[in-house]
């Protein structure tokens, strides 16, 4: 198994027009995405044959992407269809193609994979309650300083919310949480109890009568996370984060909030946008300080129980950088109890 293997979110399906050119990174490949004839995307090596310079750069015209260096034209699979300099004498040859990937679109994302014959079929995560009735999504997209496996540990981790999000989402309180943490089948699900009504600001609006919290967070190989709050009918709640490998030191981050507020839905939405931005700007700051210093002294954690989710993230994300299967790694369920 390999990262390769796995879908990896390059546009939101609004941002590629007809006539638009996207300049993409993922695990260090350049992709130039566009839209085929047929209203498709496609993804190409960011790659001229020719001249070696870069089709992001070029324009789109019916489907077709044109080299801005010395006018080559590619057609949605690859292939070169015309070559200025040649004239009459031009001949299409299976020779001539830029290296094309797999695409697929889906909950308004646009999805790619590296893997030209992949071992094995997965699907792109499914966004949960995307555009159902009843719920409202709000998508950001942020960059990181900072590679795939410290995002998602930060994404799913309590502890750091006091002190990076005083406040606005928690308040130190050194309060006891209990949490039971799973890992099986490339998955990592931490269940929490104990939880109460410490949720920042909007903690009068999301629980004002003290309903049992019901909060689950997870991770599912290789890059996506998933917090789940269900804190009373009506108030229920799904922060899902798809980090993009970028390269080493660089992580896409498109992220869907996606809220059941009853009739608050549409009101809270600008509220909600506000917030989520607010509070990933300073995991932004917190995560490239962290960043800083592990290319200074490397990384070595030293690690509490609470933890825990981190290292069983990080077994997962070890066995595919070795090009083994992590569902092969035993079920293993530990309880914590850790203090916030």
């Amino acid at each position: 198994m390999k990262f390769e293997n796995f879908w990896y979110v390059v546009a939101l399906s609004k941002q590629l027009k007809s006539n638009t050119v996207l300049q993409r990174t993922v695990l260090d490949e350049w992709l130039v995405i566009f839209r085929g004839d047929d209203g498709k995307p496609v993804a190409l090596r960011d790659r001229c044959i020719h001249r070696n310079s870069r089709l992001s750069q070029g324009n789109v015209c019916q489907g077709k992407i044109q080299c801005p260096y010395h006018g080559w034209v590619y057609d949605k699979t690859g292939k070169v269809i015309a070559v200025p300099c040649e004239g009459e004498n031009f001949q299409v040859t299976e020779a001539r193609r830029a290296l094309r990937y797999d695409t697929r679109e889906q909950d308004g994302y646009i999805y790619v994979r590296l893997a030209q014959n992949p071992t094995e079929e997965f699907e792109p995560f499914p966004m949960p309650f995307y555009q159902q009735p009843g719920w409202e999504t709000v998508r950001v997209i942020n960059r990181f300083c900072n590679n795939v496996t410290n995002c998602v540990e930060n994404f799913i981790d309590i502890p750091h919310t006091a002190s990076v999000h005083p406040g606005v989402f928690r308040t130190p309180r050194q309060q006891q949480l209990e949490m039971t943490v799973e890992r099986r089948s490339g998955c990592v699900i931490a269940q929490y109890r104990n939880e109460t009504n410490n949720l920042g600001w909007f903690t009068r609006f999301l629980n004002n009568t003290g309903y049992k919290i019901r909060h689950t967070d997870s991770f599912h190989m290789p890059n996506i996370t998933s917090v789940e709050y269900d804190m009373k009918p009506h108030r229920r709640l799904f922060i899902t984060s798809q980090s993009v490998p970028e390269a080493e030191d660089s992580t896409l981050v498109y992220t869907d909030v996606t809220f059941n507020y009853g009739v608050w839905n549409k009101f809270a939405k600008l509220f909600v946008h506000w917030t989520a931005q607010y509070i990933i700007h300073q995991d932004v700051k917190a995560l490239g300080i962290q960043w800083e210093a592990i290319n200074k002294y490397g990384r070595q954690f030293s690690n509490t129980p609470a933890d825990t989710i981190h290292v069983f993230v990080e077994s997962i994300r070890n066995k595919i950088a070795a090009g083994e299967d992590p569902r092969t790694l035993p079920d293993k369920s530990v309880d914590v109890k850790f203090w916030v």
